[in-house]
């Protein structure tokens, strides 16, 4: 870029359809990575302009206001005020907004407007606005903010063509020099200050923007249903467990295919490759391993296209509001929701997404427990185990058994988080905190296109993890599990005498009452890489003990019992199988007490949970 580039920041309420402009704007010349010394993430994008004007884009995070009560909002205060030290000073300010709810993103705007630095408006999801017949009159907003003000619809074609003509009149050096003219007179505002602003954004909301008498109707007779204290739960907990039948039963045919594709591989190489460790490598290590693992790729993109498609409509907001009350009596802030919700996917951005809490207490409860929320990676596990020792069939001729299992570890992390969150009430004092106060967007359709592009990119961090961190350790599980060769006159497996048999059966006897063998130890510890490495360590030590006979599900049926099998998905939904979440705690508490408490509880608590599920199935015959 060079010195005449635009340098702007993004600014805007939550769920106001920023990162979407962003995404339109910059296309794939984005850059991602954390400010200076915090965890926050910062989003850099590039583009040119129609007439050839070069602009660096800055996406800030989300904020109500420039108070700045949690470090994303520090974020976002600094780059606007000039203050942030990594950051150089932004030329101008785009504002966006969701045109369809324009009042609180007023009061944000007339705050930024006492920084003193240039700003445009832009009117996002205008489309939708105008749908509704909400009348906008632009050029009256305008002139009644002292900024220009335009329209954009940044999930269509062209949607931002009025914004980009904008841009092209903003010549960098005037930009500069209206911003250094401009005298900053912000300062954090007080209770009276924040009722005058909110006052003043009313009036120009009043006189700008027509709302139809019923626009609001369609919402309104879906949040009375939807947000109502008994079926708003009812509705709540009938999709999560729509979402995880659909993860069994959509899945099913393309995990078949799948799999019958790794093994049509495996018997490749081994008619291409004359027996030796090359071949034992790549079939018994790669491919066995890999390939376990690939084989649960269909039920990742089901679940992530439930997540993404509940939050582009507007019903995730929703969901957090139901949750509000059960959560604040387990202890936990109202705004614990999202992190949790984001640790389905992964307990990485949960953790992350705690710097929305404010009290400090409140987000250190959260992140000890945002673990405990079934995360994607443990999918591969719970699906292996429940396909080798649940039969498929339905109960009451409906519902299928198989996903009926899994909502119910989905069910026991929930369980086990709250009541985790309520002992540790017992440990931090609570101080009486803020109410919990949210926007509810208003219901819309999906974008085709998002949906899309963020079921793709959770695949790609999927398939990434596979060929990294997966391959990766299954070439030293491999190694582990084939050397050193077993001494001559040997009669068992040679496996038994490897580096993996040697580490396995050590920690064999410390598993042992709670029913687990050697080859599980050996996935355990191999698993704290993350913990879909377990199921493909499983694969790979089998495979290399001549355990080549069909599938593992199948191979896992005939060596382990079903007390066995029903211990280790115990232990999975407690154990503390990763060590990336480890490490993002280390950093998000500053210390290393806090990832070693987690890491220790949480071992505490599986093994008990392993034990008490493994004897009282062997007492009641399993």
């Amino acid at each position: 870029m060079t010195s005449s580039a635009l340098h702007l920041g993004l600014v805007g309420n939550p769920n106001c359809g920023k990162t979407a402009l962003f995404n339109a704007l910059t296309g794939s010349r984005q850059k991602v990575a954390n400010y200076a010394g915090v965890t926050v993430e910062r989003k850099e994008g590039r583009f040119v302009t129609p007439a050839g004007r070069e602009v660096v884009l800055l996406d800030l995070p989300g904020t109500y206001s420039l108070r700045a009560r949690s470090p994303d909002e520090q974020i976002t205060r600094d780059a606007v005020l000039g203050t942030l030290e990594s950051e150089c000073t932004l030329d101008a300010i785009v504002c966006v907004a969701d045109a369809t709810n324009l009042r609180l993103m007023l009061r944000l705007v007339l705050e930024l407007k006492q920084t003193g630095r240039p700003l445009v408006l832009a009117l996002n999801m205008y489309d939708i606005a105008k749908h509704r017949g909400i009348d906008i009159d632009i050029d009256k907003l305008s002139g009644e903010l002292g900024i220009p003000v335009v329209p954009t619809v940044a999930v269509r074609r062209n949607g931002t063509d009025a914004l980009l003509a904008l841009l092209d009149k903003m010549a960098p050096d005037k930009v500069v020099a209206a911003a250094a003219a401009s005298a900053n007179s912000w300062a954090a505002p007080d209770a009276k200050t924040v009722r005058e602003t909110h006052r003043m954004a009313d009036l120009i909301l009043r006189d700008c923007v027509t709302r139809p008498e019923d626009g609001d109707e369609w919402t309104a007779r879906l949040d009375r249903v939807l947000l109502h204290p008994i079926w708003g739960i009812a509705i709540l907990l009938g999709i999560l467990f729509l979402m995880f039948q659909a993860v069994f039963s959509w899945a099913t045919p393309l995990m078949d295919m799948i799999g019958a594709g790794f093994e049509w591989l495996s018997a490749l190489v081994q008619t291409a490759l004359p027996d030796g460790l090359l071949r034992s490598l790549i079939s018994d290590g790669i491919i066995s391993g890999v390939g376990s693992v690939l084989v649960f790729l269909p039920q990742i993109v089901i679940l992530f296209l439930f997540i993404i498609l509940l939050e582009d409509v507007g019903y995730m907001a929703r969901a957090a509001f139901l949750m509000d009350k059960l959560m604040g009596r387990a202890g936990l802030h109202g705004r614990a929701f999202i992190p949790l919700l984001s640790s389905f996917a992964c307990a990485i951005p949960g953790i992350m997404g705690t710097r929305v809490i404010n009290s400090w207490r409140d987000r250190l409860v959260t992140i000890l427990v945002s673990p405990l929320m079934t995360c994607s990676a443990r999918i591969p596990v719970y699906t292996l185990i429940i396909a080798a020792f649940i039969p498929r069939g339905t109960v009451f001729g409906v519902v299928d058994r198989q996903g009926l299992v899994m909502f119910g570890l989905y069910a026991a992390g929930i369980v086990s988080a709250l009541s985790v969150a309520m002992a540790m009430r017992l440990f931090f004092h609570r101080h009486a905190s803020e109410p919990f106060i949210m926007e509810l967007p208003d219901y819309k359709l999906p974008s085709v296109k998002n949906v899309a592009w963020g079921v793709i990119e959770r695949a790609r961090i999927f398939l990434r993890r596979a060929g990294t961190i997966i391959l990766s350790m299954m070439i030293v599980i491999w190694f582990l599990s084939s050397f050193p060769a077993p001494p001559p006159g040997a009669t068992e497996p040679a496996i038994h005498y490897s580096l993996a048999g040697m580490i396995g059966h050590a920690v064999e006897p410390v598993l042992e009452p709670i029913g687990f063998n050697w080859q599980i130890a050996v996935a355990l510890i191999t698993g704290l890489a993350a913990r879909e490495v377990a199921v493909a360590a499983l694969g790979t030590v089998y495979a290399v003990g001549g355990e080549s006979g069909g599938s593992l599900t199948q191979i896992l049926a005939s060596h382990w019992s079903l007390a066995s099998g029903l211990a280790f998905l115990a232990w999975y939904i407690f154990a503390p199988q990763c060590a990336s979440t480890l490490a993002v705690v280390r950093r998000e508490t500053n210390s290393w007490r806090w990832p070693a408490i987690m890491f220790a509880y949480m071992l505490a608590m599986a093994y008990i949970a392993a034990l008490i599920v493994y004897q009282s199935a062997v007492y009641l015959g399993g």
